[in-house]
């Protein structure tokens, strides 16, 4: 009798265990064979009910425009101020700072533009070289002395400006540092991506055209 009433005390047990078992291996089937066809879609302010982070929410162009700047005003610090007193060659200084740029854009900024992407290639807009490989580090390094050739060109012309209107011809009245050399090449980096994309955008107009 005793054993009969043991048995049926053991019997919800071991069917709790039984269903918790079932439930847990469903679970794992789920997440192993879980895919973009049978997982159910979850709304955009669920994702945001769940997701970390600060309240502030900083626009993504916000982000892109700053981490640009950060990079090419470290280049300048650690460059043209770090080597300034040991290269008195202002020509090999200006050699070694334009390579710099190159390849801390490839191997720096661009990773980490592409770090923020939400979906692949979202950030690729903010690049002048988009590739990836050995061709694109040579191809920035090539644009990072074009937009250093347009940073020097425009400091000579606001120090020719001024050395004009003052007449103080033996002093720099506007000497290189990080923050304004880093807003000069966003400057001019905009405004060469933008150039890019309007020849990209003429050049595919074109080509839809059809023959008359």
């Amino acid at each position: 009798m005793s054993k009969n009433r043991k048995n049926k005390a053991q019997k919800p047990e071991i069917e709790k265990q039984s269903e918790y078992y079932r439930l847990k291996t469903e679970a794992v089937n789920d997440l192993v064979t879980a895919n973009e066809e049978n997982s159910p879609e979850v709304s955009e302010e669920e994702l945001r009910a769940y997701r970390s982070g600060p309240k502030l929410k900083v626009a993504d162009w916000v982000k892109m425009l700053f981490i640009k700047f950060w990079f090419a005003a470290a280049v300048c610090y650690f460059f043209l101020w770090g080597l300034g007193g040991f290269v008195s060659s202002m020509l090999d200084l200006l050699f070694i700072t334009g390579f710099a740029l190159g390849v801390v854009t490839d191997l720096l900024t661009n990773p980490v533009l592409r770090f923020f992407e939400k979906t692949k290639g979202e950030n690729a807009r903010w690049m002048m070289v988009t590739r990836k490989s050995f061709s694109g580090l040579f191809l920035n390094i090539f644009y990072g002395y074009l937009v250093l050739f347009l940073i020097y060109t425009a400091y000579s012309g606001i120090n020719r400006a001024i050395v004009g209107l003052t007449g103080a011809a033996d002093t720099v009245p506007l000497g290189v540092e990080p923050i304004l050399f880093g807003l000069f090449y966003l400057g001019f980096d905009l405004l060469l991506i933008k150039m890019k994309h309007v020849a990209v955008q003429i050049f595919r107009d074109a080509a839809q055209k059809p023959i008359q």
